[in-house]
């Protein structure tokens, strides 16, 4: 069954790669076909052929994309071809397929195809609809946080300089990006101490009468109370952009020559201010991991490939400064060769970051002319892919090589360690193996206000931050930490049976920590009983007689046991962290809530009221209580609020009075 779909299409691209933009680098035919055999919802190697082999009866010998789904119609997985007609058929030929395809091809019950007019193009929406789906056949980016650039604005008249992630909506110089908050923060805090560039936001910088304290620790120049004229900032900011874009030589001499001037000048001051601003510099220049000067911009990767595991280790080179390094080790690498994953690696990195104009890689890709074209075509500028054969280069991927190498060392260790606490859980609260998937729960709230429950979820591979949920108290009373975590439960267990009655998505958990004691467990097991569910492993975390200031915590058993364990046991420590994430996290989301609730007012749930008249009412009555007590013809008498809204108002606060 042929259907067009155009706007699926154009939803799963970027705005530069939609074809209704004139200069897209991607334009993709409007066609998109769904095939599908009905057949068992168990694997079966028949079934599975058989839909596929539906599929290449009316595949074209064009490039494109095809997505294989199971019988939930979920993506088992994402792949592009120059010929989709070939690279399909090659699934049906079952004696030439590894075990992993075989399992694949097994699951498939429909496919997906979205046709476009290069190979290029198929690899940009590849890596698209990876990230969006995250298949399980599909080697994964897991690391996907954005990264942080620092952004000088040209929205203003005094340009700020800022720390920018997401989307690029503002119109300015972005440069990046860098490896990590840390380290945009450590070269925010030089650029601003070398340039005297404000930070501060639009509304603080106009609504000052006096320098704040940035410009008396001398970290800003003051142009909000004119202690720099227009022409002097605009050379600030010519320099802070001469030195981003790699020009920290020339920035330095001219530093030197005036800071040489203002001391024959007798102008000690300044001299001093200048020489401030030159040990920034040189701290900046300092502080850099490796030596990259010549390079200019460039992003290096190498792998590295030990006991089924990858890593990959980048370095972001900019106008030949370092802008740190960051480790990525991808998942599902299972018999995939390196060559595959580092391919599908970068072209998922890309998607979403800027290439640099120079890809230095510690080994040849088969692909690597292809993701090169893809690369350009996405940048709009030639993008170059090389292995260095002499020179500083080589010297770059070389460290690159022993830091993916060193990282994959301690990611192996730490796997090591954490694989060994968890069998230790296991046999401690007698599971049959060891937990994939731990959720731990707490509540939050002072004196029953502001009141949230909070689930936390680690794994083998540590925290899963993209899995956290917090529940807003709606029916409990906000003061009983036992109906607080009985509604928390119910609604946690009762939306996963109506989700995923059969568990197989890998989103049940293994074991459930509770943070209390006796009358928590017994809580949460009668409500998950109410609701049918009655085999999670559940375990209380009480705190002892110091508050668990000693580790003396009691672990309590649904059946009525407790158990202790030795204040050194490693396995202690890691039940304790757990308890301190999810009490991190309720915590923080309580606090959140609670200053949230500070700033509300009571005109914010008045049906028809925004903020132009709420900012009416208010400068008028001078309080959200003045506004609820006021009578109908004052509300009516109040500038810009009209006659029936003055009545919804009243209304709203006096009932049907």
């Amino acid at each position: 069954m042929w259907r067009t779909d155009v706007a699926y299409i154009t939803a799963n691209m970027s705005k530069a790669d939609r074809p209704d933009q004139p200069n897209a680098a991607s334009r993709f035919n409007e066609e998109k076909a769904t095939y599908a055999v009905r057949g068992a919802d168990t694997p079966d190697l028949e079934t599975g052929t058989a839909a596929i082999r539906n599929v290449l009866k009316t595949l074209p010998l064009k490039p494109g994309v095809y997505r294989m789904h199971d019988a939930r119609g979920d993506v088992l997985y994402v792949g592009k071809a120059r010929a989709l007609k070939n690279r399909v058929g090659n699934y049906v030929q079952i004696d030439r397929l590894p075990n992993r395809l075989r399992r694949m091809v097994a699951l498939t019950r429909s496919m997906t195809i979205v046709t476009t007019n290069s190979e290029a193009e198929a690899l940009l929406l590849e890596a698209q609809l990876i990230k969006r789906y995250r298949p399980a056949y599909n080697v994964l980016l897991r690391d996907d946080k954005s990264f942080p650039f620092i952004l000088l604005r040209a929205d203003h008249k005094f340009p700020r300089i800022q720390k920018h992630r997401g989307a690029r909506r503002h119109k300015g110089h972005y440069y990046g990006p860098f490896a990590s908050a840390g380290s945009v923060n450590q070269t925010l805090n030089a650029l601003e101490k070398l340039f005297l560039l404000r930070s501060c936001s639009d509304s603080f910088f106009n609504n000052r009468d006096r320098p704040c304290l940035l410009y008396q620790i001398k970290r800003c120049s003051a142009p909000c109370v004119g202690r720099i004229d227009d022409q002097s900032y605009d050379g600030l900011v010519a320099d802070a952009k001469s030195f981003l874009d790699g020009k920290s030589s020339a920035v330095q001499a001219k530093l030197a020559k005036e800071m040489e001037g203002a001391a024959e000048g007798l102008d000690f001051e300044r001299a001093a201010m200048l020489r401030d601003r030159l040990k920034a510099l040189t701290f900046i220049q300092g502080s850099q991991a490796i030596n990259a000067q010549g390079v200019g911009d460039a992003d290096i990767f190498a792998l590295a490939h030990r006991n089924g595991v990858m890593g990959i280790q980048a370095f972001f080179i900019r106008g030949g400064q370092n802008w740190g390094h960051r480790s990525f080790f991808p998942s599902h690498v299972a018999e995939m060769t390196e060559d595959e994953v580092f391919t599908s690696f970068l072209a998922q990195f890309y998607e979403d970051v800027p290439p640099a104009k120079c890809i230095l890689l510690d080994r040849e890709l088969t692909e690597a002319d292809l993701l090169a074209e893809a690369l350009s075509e996405r940048a709009e500028r030639k993008i170059e892919i090389s292995v260095p054969q002499r020179g500083d280069r080589v010297r770059l991927v070389k460290q690159a090589t022993r830091n993916a190498e060193e990282a994959l060392d301690r990611r192996l260790a730490e796997s090591t360690t954490q694989g060994k606490l968890l069998r230790e859980v296991a046999d401690l609260f007698e599971l049959s193996e060891p937990p994939r998937r731990i959720e731990i729960y707490d509540n939050s709230h002072i004196q029953g206000t502001n009141a949230l429950g909070a689930m936390v979820v680690a794994g083998p591979e540590g925290f899963i931050k993209g899995q956290y949920r917090k529940f807003n108290i709606k029916q409990a009373a906000t003061d009983d930490d036992f109906a607080m975590m009985r509604e928390v439960f119910q609604r946690r267990f009762g939306r996963a049976q109506e989700d995923d009655p059969d568990r197989d998505s890998g989103q049940w958990p293994d074991l459930v920590l509770i943070d209390g004691g006796k009358g928590q467990m017994s809580t949460v097991k009668a409500a998950l009983e109410e609701i049918g569910v009655d085999d999670v492993p559940l375990i209380a975390i009480a705190k002892g007689p110091h508050h668990g200031r000693d580790g003396r915590e009691i672990f309590h058993f649904p059946d009525g046991r407790e158990l202790t364990l030795p204040v050194n046991a490693p396995v202690l420590f890691y039940l304790q962290r757990l308890r301190d994430e999810v009490h991190r996290y309720a915590i923080g989301a309580h606090r959140a809530k609670r200053s949230k609730a500070i700033t509300a007012s009571p005109l914010d749930e008045v049906p028809g009221v925004g903020p132009s008249r709420k900012k009416a009412l208010l400068l008028h009555f001078g309080t959200a209580r003045a506004v609820r007590n006021a009578s109908l013809e004052d509300l009516q008498k109040a500038p810009g609020v009209s006659a029936a809204v003055a009545q919804t108002v009243y209304d709203f606060f006096h009932g049907s009075e």
